[in-house]
């Protein structure tokens, strides 16, 4: 815990070497250097993800595009059965309360 510096009345205790505040040129150049450098690491970041991908073979895409056409009209049937007992049941409630 001595090692800790203490700060009282805003000084710092057990640091010998005073912050400089930085100027406007100086503000400026380091962002652009922050931004600069965060760029490139960002860069560099994808090519390595991009060496990771791999392109599917004849036979996966064709096997994913069957699933996918499957269960298109599996779901298209389900939704039509479902419009259609529903769309009924409410005809039937709307002609009983018209009192027809």
């Amino acid at each position: 815990m001595a090692s800790k510096t203490a700060v009282v009345n805003r000084e710092e205790r057990g640091s010998s070497i005073k912050r400089q505040e930085p100027n406007a040129v100086g503000n400026f150049t380091g962002n652009v250097t922050s931004i600069w450098g965060r760029f490139t690491t960002f860069l560099g970041e994808v090519r390595s993800e991009i060496r990771k991908v791999v392109s599917p073979s004849l036979k996966e895409v064709q096997a994913t595009t069957t699933v996918v056409i499957i269960t298109v009209f599996i779901f298209g049937l389900y939704f039509w059965l479902t419009d259609l007992v529903f769309s009924n049941a409410v005809r039937q409630i709307l002609h009983k309360l018209a009192g027809e």
